[in-house]
């Protein structure tokens, strides 16, 4: 099992990418600014991560998926562990992260790994999705925001 970084934008697992996002527009414009990162497990993609810099020291996992047969066996926290740690070793400060109201075990989640809620987006989910989302029976209407001091 090893985390690598994709190269080119064009190699990035989209149908991936888009279980945790399900914006076409959103994942093609920060695949194209961020980082990409695949975690492989005997050469399969198994997940993807797109880490972004957003201000001076700090930098926003703005996407973090893992296939759907492989979810719920530790390999999102591997990756968000290796996220940290990839911005450790690069010199930022904090990374930042987001979620729907609606996403229960990614929230649980991150802040297991120690991110902590520093806000709500009222609404982001209305107004920047075209499609309605609903997850564990809650319609997704506000982005959750934390953020984790490195």
């Amino acid at each position: 099992m090893h985390v690598r970084k994709i190269n080119n934008p064009e190699e990035a697992p989209i149908s991936l990418l888009l279980v945790a996002d399900p914006s076409k527009k959103a994942v093609h414009d920060y695949i194209n600014r961020g980082i990409c990162f695949v975690l492989e497990v005997e050469k399969e993609i198994r997940g993807v991560f797109v880490l972004l810099p957003t201000r001076p020291y700090i930098i926003e996992c703005v996407n973090i998926a893992v296939e759907e047969r492989y979810q719920n066996k530790g390999l999102g926290k591997l990756m968000l562990t290796e996220a940290i740690n990839i911005a450790k070793s690069n010199g930022y400060q904090t990374m930042e992260i987001g979620t729907g109201n609606s996403s229960i075990g990614q929230l649980a989640l991150y802040q297991k790994c120690g991110f902590r809620i520093t806000g709500v987006d009222r609404d982001f989910f209305i107004r920047h999705y075209d499609e309605e989302i609903y997850e564990n029976g809650i319609h997704c209407r506000d982005m959750i925001r934390l953020s984790k001091d490195l």
